[in-house]
């Protein structure tokens, strides 16, 4: 029974939504997630396929962060030693909070060396990543969640959540919007505050990215949620979602569980170079089954459309998507599934320019803001409520041991007793844990050894 079932779920999911990068006329969408057709998907790890190595490592040995303040100006300050024809892109990731914009931009720069918690607002301040590989340069704008005054209020949060997400669209070349589709209150419809975010910008391209897509159980909503995030158009094709039906004579039930491919049409517009990757990826799998097509058939399909709509205030109030969306991808950026297939089209995105780090500058950030943010993150995961807003970070040794260690010291610095009991812990547990994780997550950012120590004290 499981067999038949998971047939039909990967059917599903094959069909949503392929739109060809240029041409008129009607176009058939044959894929239900348009990155999700590959044998190395998640999707396909769910289903029992056997993974395929990647063709293409895309630099998975990038730099470490420098571990003093003086070593990372230095690397900042440094002529790019870019090749003779360099190409940049600029990336802004922006999305509601805890969507994964910190996650996707580890997974993109292959170290972590941005706070990633359960918890909303993890990311305080806009912070750039820098990725280079042969002669392109992608640099990553990981912003914080979008927000309003109330919230930044709640939080005790900077001024700067409201203000740093709309600086890094005014420097971009292209923004991703991230969605969370595990989250069922939020994942119909894009936030107020993004959709005035991308119709303040509506000429800079815009890419839609699904994530977390290893946490929907049912994949038959993707076709749903693509439709509606993007209002049925992508790339400036109109998107209809199309059934028929076909009793069977010796049933009068109709099941929508099994999809069929229809023919293509005869003038098919040439496809872009994903598409056609795609295409070779699903003509090898074993998903297709000629027998299981007199159930039911249902398409994604792609019509020229009117052309997308810019509006304003008084109609975002209606609006559940943006019908100017480029393109759409669909990964599980926790286990860095389909990661690598978004970071090939960005660096296909990338235009001729200079570029504006070295190559041996992973991160904006000094290294202190990374310690800091990382031991944040620690604090968010294991208080409760709002206490981890309301501690205090304070750095007292920041030095190098005698044997080429990272000697760190920091206090944390909380309002009330209770607190202080809360961090610490039951014998000092929590306190302990805390600091032995945020420590190997410092060394596979500075790629040395680090000894941490944290103290816990009330704020004078």
């Amino acid at each position: 029974m499981a067999a038949p079932v998971a047939i039909a779920a990967a059917r599903a999911v094959r069909w949503v939504v392929r739109v060809a990068a240029a041409g008129p006329g009607v176009l058939q969408a044959s894929a239900l997630l348009t990155r999700w057709s590959g044998s190395s998907s998640a999707l396909s790890s769910i289903l029992g396929i056997p993974a395929e190595k990647p063709s293409d490592t895309l630099g998975r040995h990038p730099p470490p962060v420098a571990t003093s303040n003086e070593e990372q100006n230095r690397l900042l300050q440094n002529q790019p030693d870019q090749p003779q024809n360099p190409k940049v892109l600029r990336i802004a990731i922006i999305g509601a909070p805890n969507a994964g914009k910190s996650t996707l931009s580890n997974q993109l720069l292959g170290r972590k060396v941005f706070p990633v918690s359960k918890k909303v607002h993890t990311t305080r301040c806009k912070a750039r990543g820098v990725v280079t590989y042969e002669d392109t340069q992608l640099i990553i704008l990981d912003t914080p969640g979008l927000t309003n005054p109330y919230k930044v209020k709640r939080h005790n949060l900077d001024k700067a959540m409201l203000t740093d997400p709309w600086d890094s669209m005014k420097h971009a070349d292209l923004v991703l919007v991230l969605v969370d589709v595990s989250d069922h209150w939020t994942r119909n419809s894009l936030s107020r505050e993004v959709l005035k975010c991308l119709s303040q910008f509506p000429q800079i391209p815009s890419v839609l990215v699904l994530n977390k897509v290893d946490l929907l159980k049912n994949k038959f909503l993707l076709l749903q949620l693509v439709t509606e995030l993007t209002e049925g158009v992508v790339n400036g094709k109109k998107l209809e979602v199309r059934s028929a039906f076909k009793q069977d004579s010796s049933s009068a039930a109709m099941s929508p569980h099994q999809i069929t491919q229809a023919s293509p049409p005869e003038n098919r517009a040439p496809e872009s170079h994903c598409l056609q990757e795609a295409d070779q990826a699903q003509e090898g799998s074993s998903l297709d089954n000629s027998s299981d097509e007199r159930a039911s058939e249902s398409r994604l399909v792609a019509e020229e459309a009117q052309g997308p709509k810019h509006y304003g205030a008084r109609d975002r109030k209606h609006k559940t998507g943006w019908p100017c969306f480029q393109e759409i991808f669909m990964l599980a950026a926790v286990h860095g599934e389909e990661v690598d297939t978004l970071k090939r089209y960005l660096l296909m995105q990338a235009k001729p320019g200079p570029w504006e780090f070295h190559s041996g500058v992973l991160t904006s950030q000094s290294p202190q803001e990374i310690c800091n943010n990382i031991i944040r993150e620690k604090i968010l995961e294991y208080l409760p409520l709002e206490v981890p807003y309301g501690v205090t970070q304070v750095t007292e040794v920041w030095e190098e041991g005698p044997s080429g260690e990272l000697l760190i010291v920091q206090s944390l610095l909380v309002p009330r007793k209770s607190h202080m009991m809360m961090l610490i812990g039951r014998g000092g547990k929590v306190i302990s844990r805390i600091a032995q994780e945020a420590g190997q997550d410092l060394m596979n950012a500075f790629l040395c050894d680090v000894r941490l120590k944290l103290k816990v004290d009330l704020k004078t």
